[in-house]
């Protein structure tokens, strides 16, 4: 068993954030990640940092842009410490080295991005997350932090106690890829879950192949809720042919948006008459699939992102890596002629709910970065404001898994009136839960119940819930071992890329930037039967090492699980509010839907309620207005 005073579960921004800021604080601190650091999708992230750094701009201008970009859903206190630190953590960056593109006068360079009222993104180029993560790997590997490079984390080490605020993590359990090995990880102080997103959800997405939300559903499944999980971000300019990202920066500097007629939508049909192309992402999306169906794209499916008119210089200089994208997997010369775009899945808002230190209700489990929910996006985030989050809660949440002594923001753990579980919540089918005591389907890697576990939890007291902290390790390994030791002995039923590509295409299909009842349920019926298929599954490769058939068929489980939270979030919510737009329902309903979505596991039968959203700041009280563009 390897042992730490903290576990830093994923290698990419908010990661090696969190691993450093546990550094700082004296803690033994390792990082334990499927891919390597620099390798991590940060390194997709092309557009820039949002920080008030000019005068002319502060922090309280950034926060007012990002509650009005949430739709009026972000939380003021998460908001207010994203917009304050952000500047802070942004120069420690530039201190560290990383080489920011600079104005002639030495400073930092900055441009406009969509729902700034200020042009505050600073930013690396159009390769700004790929500098992020060498800069930052550079202090973990000058600090000696420690890291287990590709040892795919499956599952945590949490305590069986009924109540799910009453359990404890006390580490986690990897497969080291290299060797097949499975292993237990103590964490003495803290883990801090910084695995990503979740884009292979959906079969056109921005993100990588091993953005899976590993970190989510685990969470999830040990018993932290998961929070507004309805609303996913579709990029307004993806390639077609592959989903790769061409960064909002082509917008921000001039870029524009023009349909199969040549006409410059955004003004011309008046989706967003004030600030056109740099509306926010979901006013954008839907106005480029508007056109579409209108019958006013480019062969009924995109539109055209034209930068000609910035010149050559200009677009080397601060675009380079665009041109290089748009050439490799679309043969188009941005130089020469427009780029074809259309939106594509790009982000989760939602996630695990954690507190602004990025502790969750389980005791010594915390999350930062885009697995995690502490509230700042609300319904729709803001381009520029990913990477911000990163390193702001990602340091926070290292510095209080260390020990750090940073004041406890509450999470509510009881429920009011307004916090009860959706009762009257009609689905069609009974969300997929499996029958206590289903040896098989366990071991093919459906979820335990309550149940299933006892026989094989370690127990003390006549069936007390384990507290021993090595205890409560050595019992997930064993159960870890004994499932993949199943999956991997099975030599016949279906193989995972099956259930998976089903599930992207109905998720797709049902539940993008458009969605209507129909179309939920239908996806919830899709997402039963191929969790039913699921228990059916097995790995057709037997080698030990360097198995990633295994690892994608533990990874697809995982998407299934956050898909239906997705579909159960969007299907509750009637209303149209950011980035979840209902056909049925198109008005933002502030007296009825000024409130959180919450998911808890419930031993596989997903419980839905509600927590009210915290709009008093500081200063102030964000009052909701008419959000427009």
């Amino acid at each position: 068993m390897h042992e730490h005073d903290v576990l830093v579960i994923g290698g990419g921004g908010a990661g090696l954030r969190a691993a450093i800021a546990a550094d700082e604080e004296g803690a033994d601190v390792a990082i334990v990640t499927k891919l390597h650091p620099v390798r991590s999708h940060t390194g997709a992230a092309e557009g820039g940092i949002n920080a008030a750094l000019r005068e002319g701009d502060d922090w309280e201008l950034h926060a007012y842009d990002t509650m009005k970009g949430s739709d009026y859903l972000g939380d003021a206190p998460a908001i207010e410490t994203l917009a304050q630190d952000s500047p802070e953590e942004t120069v420690q960056l530039e201190h560290w080295g990383m080489p920011f593109s600079r104005e002639d006068d030495g400073r930092v360079s900055q441009r406009p991005f969509g729902g700034l009222s200020f042009a505050r993104t600073t930013y690396a180029g159009a390769e700004t997350g790929h500098h992020m993560l060498h800069t930052m790997y550079e202090q973990v590997v000058k600090r000696g932090i420690q890291v287990y490079d590709e040892w795919y984390v499956s599952d945590l080490a949490v305590t069986d106690h009924d109540d799910p605020s009453d359990r404890e993590c006390h580490g986690v359990v990897a497969y080291d890829i290299k060797t097949g090995e499975i292993e237990g990880f103590k964490a003495r102080n803290g883990v801090v879950l910084a695995t990503g997103g979740l884009g292979q959800v959906y079969d056109h997405t921005t993100n990588a192949v091993a953005n899976t939300g590993d970190g989510a559903a685990m969470a999830y499944r040990a018993g932290v809720p998961l929070e507004d999980m309805e609303f996913v971000q579709f990029h307004p300019t993806t390639l077609p042919s592959t989903g790769v990202l061409i960064s909002e920066g082509v917008r921000g500097e001039g870029g524009i948006l023009y349909n199969a007629e040549g006409e410059r939508f955004m003004f011309e049909y008046g989706y967003a008459n004030n600030d056109g192309e740099l509306a926010s992402r979901d006013v954008v999306s839907r106005a480029e699939l508007t056109e579409v169906n209108a019958g006013r794209g480019v062969e009924d499916e995109y539109v055209y992102l034209d930068m000609r008119h910035l010149g050559e210089e200009r677009i080397t200089d601060r675009l380079e890596n665009i041109l290089h994208l748009a050439r490799d997997f679309e043969g188009v010369d941005g130089l020469e002629e427009p780029m074809p775009v259309k939106p594509g899945q790009h982000y989760e808002m939602g996630g695990i709910e954690t507190d602004e230190n990025g502790h969750t209700r389980i005791d010594g489990l915390y999350a930062a970065g885009e697995c995690a929910c502490v509230s700042v996006h609300g319904s729709n985030r803001l381009g520029g404001n990913a990477l911000p989050e990163l390193i702001v809660f990602g340091a926070r949440a290292g510095r209080h898994a260390a020990g750090a002594d940073m004041g406890e923001p509450e999470i509510t753990t009881g429920r009011t009136a307004d916090t009860e579980p959706e009762d009257d919540l009609e689905t069609p089918v009974e969300p997929g839960a499996v029958e206590a005591g289903d040896e098989d389907a366990v071991a093919d890697g459906g979820e335990p119940t309550d149940e299933s576990r006892s026989s094989s939890d370690p127990r003390s007291d006549g069936g007390a819930a384990v507290v021993d902290p090595d205890e409560t390790v050595r019992g997930a390994v064993e159960r870890e071992r004994a499932r993949i030791e199943r999956l991997l002995d099975k030599d016949t039923g279906v193989q995972h890329a099956e259930l998976r590509a089903d599930l992207q295409e109905s998720m797709t299909e049902n539940v993008n930037v458009f969605r209507n009842e129909d179309g939920l349920e239908q996806a919830l019926e899709d997402i039963q039967a191929v969790r039913e298929r699921y228990q059916d599954v097995y790995v057709d490769d037997p080698s030990r090492t360097f198995n990633t058939d295994l690892i994608h068929t533990i990874e697809t489980r995982n998407l299934v699980d956050l898909a239906e939270a997705i579909t159960l979030g969007a299907l509750a919510r009637d209303e149209f509010r950011g980035a979840h737009w209902r056909q049925e329902h198109q008005e933002r309903k502030d007296d009825e839907w000024l409130k959180h979505t919450m998911l808890s596991w419930n031993d596989g039968s997903p419980e839905l309620w509600y927590k009210p959203v915290i709009l008093d700041g500081e200063n102030k009280t964000y009052e909701p207005k008419e959000r427009s563009y």
